[in-house]
């Protein structure tokens, strides 16, 4: 249970009544649906979703193959550029990629052909006998992965299909990283994340082993001993801080850890809840938190932000779900000071109201307060610093805070590769991270391979 919120009451509802709150956001698409919404696919030449699609799933082919009613053909065209296509289709924001570049996406039209739900429905229903890839002829090659997220899990598994055997390094008790932990429950239901997980390992080659932290009881120099390669997909699992006094009262914690918490809940009425609910920031994070708050049974809640809605992480459809759920959008303020009660705990926020003066963000002089039973602080993650510490980790260069690399994923340091949000590559998108993967262990095994040929 969440320490920090132990003095708050538990939800209403029952766990029954609990779990439908929770169920898929978005229901799967019927076979009849699915037929219609594939016809209406015009298979472009130069198809402008295909670019706008971050690990370049050629989705004309795909939605053909499911028109033609051939499912398996379809999905093996998916996973063999995202192999985890399937949590991809139901997180992905396709409503500013490969959906928002649809050439259906028009005044004339009524909406663009929903690509996402495609290819979930092809996925979820699709008939493998067995495992669509194989392992190619063992190499003897060994490459340390760490981090059994998005990004670990693609490179790892791309890397298997070249023949190579790969040990993933995982902090946590289960694999999936941002997938397992990190996303609204809604979104991926019924332990999808852990199937999909399986599913990827069945191509073989491929070990995981938990509780192996880097910085903790695993070092970099370590690993490039032992392993013809390294790829570093570490996520970002440390919270930006507020900044403020009080910031440790009991009812202000972390956003991600109350997600960490609803999503590893086997009975949601346990959870704590904030009647009053706060949640500082503008994310995917920050609108997972407010909705899941409200689902639960919150009385109130409310997201403030420090800029405008325009500049908001979250996409207008995320946003547009915030709403739907009776979360109230505040924009324009910064948090100033963390109220608290006789006892210690929170009782609410006071935020200063801000605005751009002379191109910079800047303070009216006007406050304002919110009364809150509980904060979640949603204002972004940075890199774990302990987990760099080590003498050869140190030596990585940064972009900031987040490792550097190439265009293949490659670190300053020869045969260290990394991937996902730990780089200052792309938007920190789950699809992205898979890319990332599958670039990283592309260019590994051309190099592993290069050196064969040279010895």
């Amino acid at each position: 249970m969440i320490d920090a919120l132990n003095h708050l009451p538990r939800p209403g509802a029952g766990s029954d009544q609990l779990a439908e709150h929770f169920s898929d956001l978005v229901p799967p698409l019927t076979a009849r649906q699915a037929a219609v919404e594939s016809a209406r696919c015009l298979y472009c030449y130069d198809a402008p979703c295909i670019n706008a699609c971050p690990s370049d799933i050629d989705i004309p082919s795909f939605i053909h193959r499911i028109s033609d009613e051939n499912l398996e053909g379809a999905a093996e065209r998916i996973l063999s550029a995202n192999i985890l296509g399937g949590s991809c289709a139901r997180v992905c924001p396709t409503e500013i990629l490969c959906e928002q570049a649809c050439v259906r996406n028009n005044a004339q039209e009524c909406a663009p052909v929903l690509i996402g739900q495609l290819q979930r429905y092809a996925l979820d229903n699709a008939q493998f006998s067995g495992h669509p890839f194989q392992r190619s002829v063992a190499t003897g090659k060994r490459i340390a992965v760490v981090g059994a997220g998005p990004a670990g899990l693609s490179c790892a598994h791309r890397l298997a299909m070249h023949g190579h055997d790969v040990v993933i390094f995982e902090a946590s008790e289960k694999p999936g990283g941002l997938n397992e932990y990190g996303i609204a429950r809604y979104k991926l239901v019924d332990d999808f994340a852990q199937r999909e997980v399986a599913f990827l390992l069945g191509i073989g080659g491929i070990e995981i082993r938990y509780n192996q932290r880097l910085g903790s009881n695993l070092r970099l120099g370590d690993l490039r001993d032992q392993y013809d390669a390294v790829f570093l997909g570490l996520g970002l699992s440390a919270v930006r801080q507020l900044g403020l006094p009080d910031e440790q009262a009991p009812g202000l914690l972390a956003a991600t850890d109350y997600i960490r918490e609803l999503r590893q809940a086997d009975d949601l009425s346990r959870l704590p809840l904030a009647d009053r609910c706060l949640v500082i920031g503008a994310g995917n994070t920050a609108i997972d938190m407010a909705v899941q708050m409200s689902r639960l049974g919150a009385r109130d809640v409310n997201l403030v932000y420090r800029r405008g809605a325009p500049d908001m992480g979250a996409t207008g459809h995320e946003q547009a779900i915030a709403k739907a759920n009776q979360v109230r959008l505040h924009s324009w303020a910064r948090p100033d000071a963390v109220l608290l009660s006789d006892d210690g705990n929170v009782r609410g926020m006071r935020f200063a109201r801000t605005a751009m003066v002379d191109g910079r963000l800047g303070d009216t002089g006007e406050t304002f307060e919110l009364a809150a039973d509980a904060i979640f602080k949603a204002i972004g993650q940075r890199l774990e610093e302990q987990s760099l510490a080590d003498p050869v980790a140190a030596q990585l260069a940064r972009d900031g805070e987040r490792i550097r690399v190439d265009e293949c994923m490659q670190t300053s340091l020869p045969g260290v590769y990394a991937g996902g949000d730990c780089t200052a590559l792309g938007q920190d998108l789950t699809v992205q991270a898979v890319q990332h993967g599958k670039v990283a262990a592309q260019a590994i095994h051309a190099q592993l391979m290069l050196n064969v040929e040279a010895a």
